[in-house]
């Protein structure tokens, strides 16, 4: 079966969905870092960095313009500034999420500039962009086809799309393990210190019905995106998926 777009329990259409998400993320926000850290184990800060490394080469570039979306409280868009020169932005449709962004931009003297925006709808020219992210944001987008379209709309001739994503393991013990700490443990412990149980019981469940690593791999190429590859990161339970606009 293939997956349209995230669906959270009693969301019916696209518009319901994108709803749900935004007032879920707005819900946790205040303990969003706190709790990534803690049930990843500290592990998600290396994801971020291998992310900002893997597109380190276009950050190089003076002029280069790149955008984090779906940047949530700006962990990653504060990876990729560091990496080089290039203009960094941050977008996302959650508001409670970029006012956090916004603190920790100000807080570390860092000059991102962030900008409320829908994924499926982006306020940007066709084509104007070098580089853009989006790390464990795609799979509550409401339309992945829709999502990847846009994200090819955006990016200039030759620029590159890096999605860093939840993934499930190859290995079917560690599948096994990975499904029950999902569903037992993160939503009693995310519920209890974020209040709002909903929240974590959706974002596992966005996991498995989530496509596979090599599903989301042919689901770029078909949409037009060239030099597509992946790595799985920590035994598979991420995804680090790039790919490039056509130079024609």
């Amino acid at each position: 079966m293939v997956v349209q777009g995230t669906t959270p329990t009693g969301a019916q259409t696209e518009e319901q969905a994108a709803r749900w998400v935004r007032g879920m993320f707005g819900r946790i926000a205040p303990r969003y870092d706190l709790l990534n850290h803690l049930l990843s184990l500290n592990i998600d800060k290396y994801w971020r960095a291998r992310t900002a490394r893997r597109v380190s080469h276009i950050l190089q570039r003076r002029d280069a313009i790149a955008l984090d979306l779906c940047c949530g409280t700006g962990d990653l868009m504060l990876a990729l500034d560091a990496k080089g020169t290039a203009r960094v932005f941050g977008s996302d449709f959650c508001h409670p999420m970029l006012v956090a962004a916004r603190r920790k931009v100000q807080e570390k003297r860092r000059k991102p500039e962030v900008f409320e925006a829908d994924a499926l709808a982006l306020p940007v020219g066709s084509g104007s962009l070098d580089l853009v992210t989006i790390a464990f944001g795609f799979r509550n987008l409401a339309n992945y086809q829709h999502g990847l379209q846009e994200l090819l709309r955006v990016l200039k001739p030759g620029g590159m799309l890096a999605i860093l994503e939840f993934s499930q393991p190859p290995n079917p013990l560690l599948s096994r393990l990975y499904d029950f700490y999902s569903r037992s443990i993160l939503p009693v412990l995310g519920g209890w210190i974020s209040g709002s149980r909903d929240a974590y019981t959706y974002l596992p469940e966005s996991v498995r019905k989530f496509p596979g690593a090599e599903q989301l791999a042919e689901q770029m190429q078909e949409t037009g995106l060239v030099n597509v590859q992946f790595e799985r990161l920590t035994a598979g339970i991420v995804a680090l998926h790039w790919g490039e606009r056509a130079q024609t």
